[in-house]
């Protein structure tokens, strides 16, 4: 008798656990839907506005156009995140970074031509000016700008030293789709439920 009432005691915790659990889901699925319609949203957004406006205005080649859409969808990838505060702080890792790395590929690339060894010391004078400064987390992804950067300019030497600022620009679009697309959604996906908890009721207090 003890054992059947403390099962039957126990089946309604059972029932709200299994309630709970459903709504949980429910509400993970609901943000994963909201973010991944948004990011893939926010990347056709930022493709269209770089590969159509922005080389209306001004583009080296076709391929270069295409490759400012890239360089920007990279971008708002890079940023976008559930959490908006965390956007904005990826949106300046990625700022801090993409400038140090442009400022030494644009010195670079008006002095001299692509050089194997020139690659290589830009990395190396970027990650040292970055790890002097405390920002030791920008560190690869300067590097991979700067390698990107020089290497572009390796394929297509005309007017290389237009590469860093075009792609700065393309940078620039790319993290301000992202860090817009991140507020929207967490907005939109933000569920009753977790705003409950976020703010306790004068009940629990």
């Amino acid at each position: 008798m003890l054992t059947g009432n403390s099962t039957q005691r126990r089946h309604p915790r059972e029932h709200s656990d299994h309630g709970a659990g459903h709504l949980v889901d429910r509400q993970r699925l609901r943000a994963a839907s909201g973010h991944s319609f948004t990011l893939a949203l926010a990347c056709l957004i930022t493709y269209w506005l770089t590969t159509r406006v922005l080389s209306g205005v001004h583009s080296l080649s076709t391929s270069d156009g295409l490759l400012g859409g890239l360089w920007s969808v990279v971008a708002t990838v890079f940023v976008y995140r559930e959490c908006h505060r965390q956007s904005v702080g990826a949106a300046l890792s990625r700022a801090y970074a993409t400038l140090m790395s442009f400022a030494l590929c644009l010195i670079y690339l008006l002095l001299f031509s692509f050089h194997p060894l020139g690659l290589a010391a830009l990395i190396g004078v970027g990650t040292f000016a970055l790890m002097a400064v405390g920002r030791d987390d920008d560190v690869v992804t300067s590097a991979i700008t700067t390698a990107v950067v020089i290497v572009v300019a390796a394929v297509s030497p005309h007017d290389a030293w237009q590469q860093p600022i075009l792609r700065l620009v393309d940078t620039a679009v790319g993290i301000a789709v992202g860090v817009v697309a991140s507020s929207l959604a967490s907005r939109l996906t933000a569920s009753p439920a977790l705003k409950r908890d976020s703010h306790p009721s004068t009940q629990s207090a």
